[in-house]
């Protein structure tokens, strides 16, 4: 396994991004909505360096398709709990590849009228698009590579790691 973005600079990233967050929606009291599994982690660093006052939420959203990569069916498995009608909404995600949940996501809550969403992702890998997305706050640019830690899994295992590695 090789490490591709080290622990340091990984909590350096967040930081960044939770502060601009924080800047952005002080006095706004946004929803963070987490896709889970993956983007647990990344969250629970994230809420806690934006510092501001705010709600959570999950969801879980099945991708069936090719065995590492999410370019198949997208089907939502956990529903948020919380109203988001007329809150400013923040959707936490791992990683953004084709697109194609991240689309669904946005498509499906804004059939509950929130006052607006945007997508915060730790990783972003922009060649493999197939829709366009748009992400306000992107952490680490990635080429088509498979990666594991920090939330991000292979068959349920490296989770667990604290940097980013190449499986």
């Amino acid at each position: 396994m090789q490490t591709l973005i080290a622990t340091r600079k990984l909590q350096s990233k967040v930081k960044t991004l939770g502060r601009k967050i924080a800047a952005d929606y002080k006095d706004k009291r946004p929803v963070f909505i987490g896709i889970l599994k993956g983007s647990f982690i990344f969250m629970a660093d994230l809420i806690r360096a934006a510092d501001i006052d705010c709600e959570l939420d999950f969801m879980g959203i099945a991708s069936y398709g090719e065995s590492r990569k999410g370019e198949g069916i997208v089907r939502l498995i956990k529903d948020v709990n919380l109203n988001i009608k007329g809150r400013h909404v923040i959707i936490v995600e791992d990683i953004i590849d084709s697109g194609l949940t991240a689309n669904y996501i946005k498509k499906y809550l804004q059939l509950r009228q929130p006052k607006s969403i945007e997508f915060v992702v730790l990783l972003d890998k922009r060649k493999a698009r197939k829709v366009d997305i748009d992400i306000k706050y992107s952490g680490f640019e990635l080429p088509e590579v498979f990666v594991v830690g920090y939330g991000l899994d292979y068959g349920e295992r490296y989770r667990n790691l604290p940097f980013i590695a190449k499986e």
